[in-house]
């Protein structure tokens, strides 16, 4: 059972669920309870399966380049990485707040307090490439637009997201395509739409980054 609904926090993503399944690359990164556990998920850049854990986990879902501001590590040193916060700050704080979470009526929303009290205000220049990108926008005129050069956009963008600009805009396109094909578009359609060169193309990307086939991957 999974369910989610958007936070108080701007832009982020709070939810519930028993921890498993196949969660793809989406450019974001979630602080996690579970068990009397704070842990977080790094960005990643190939489908993380697992079978679930005992009980019940809770999550916040940051936007696209908003945790490492909170968390104050770059994203780059957690991808493809599931740590302790304890590894991240201090383990009296996390004592601290993991013993604020186990007390909490609703660990959703105490979880979600913490987000809310430490979050940074949004970055106007990660959100306007974010924003692009997801849009479809070549990663160079993205670049000429927000005023970057090209080594400080790709620097940016590992300590912002765990991985350059074209990764980026790559997670975003196949998650526009995955999308599509959700909706029932025939998936030559899907991959014309989202700029893939053919179906071919498109079926490679979710290979890549799902591990399964598109449509093995729509079935389950």
């Amino acid at each position: 059972m999974y369910a989610e609904r958007a936070s108080r926090l701007e832009g982020a993503v709070v939810w519930t669920g028993d921890g498993s399944g196949r969660v793809l690359p989406d450019g974001c990164m979630d602080l996690l309870w579970n068990e009397g556990r704070l842990l977080v998920a790094g960005p990643d850049t190939r489908a993380h399966v697992t079978g679930g854990a005992p009980g019940t986990w809770v999550g916040l879902r940051f936007a696209p380049g908003a945790a490492p501001a909170f968390l104050g590590v770059p994203a780059h040193e957690l991808r493809d990485r599931r740590v302790e916060l304890s590894d991240l700050w201090p383990a009296w704080e996390v004592r601290r707040l993991r013993s604020r979470v186990a007390a909490a009526s609703d660990p959703v929303k105490a979880v979600e307090d913490i987000a809310l009290e430490r979050a940074s205000p949004p970055d106007p220049v990660l959100r306007a490439l974010v924003a692009a990108l997801d849009a479809g926008r070549p990663v160079a005129v993205t670049a000429d637009e927000i005023g970057l050069g090209a080594r400080q956009l790709h620097r940016r963008s590992l300590a912002a997201f765990g991985y350059g600009p074209k990764t980026l805009a790559r997670i975003l396109r196949l998650r526009r395509a995955l999308a599509l094909a959700r909706a029932g578009v025939p998936f030559a359609e899907t991959a014309a739409r989202c700029g893939y060169s053919d179906q071919a193309h498109l079926a490679r990307d979710v290979r890549e980054f799902a591990g399964l086939p598109l449509g093995r991957l729509l079935a389950g």
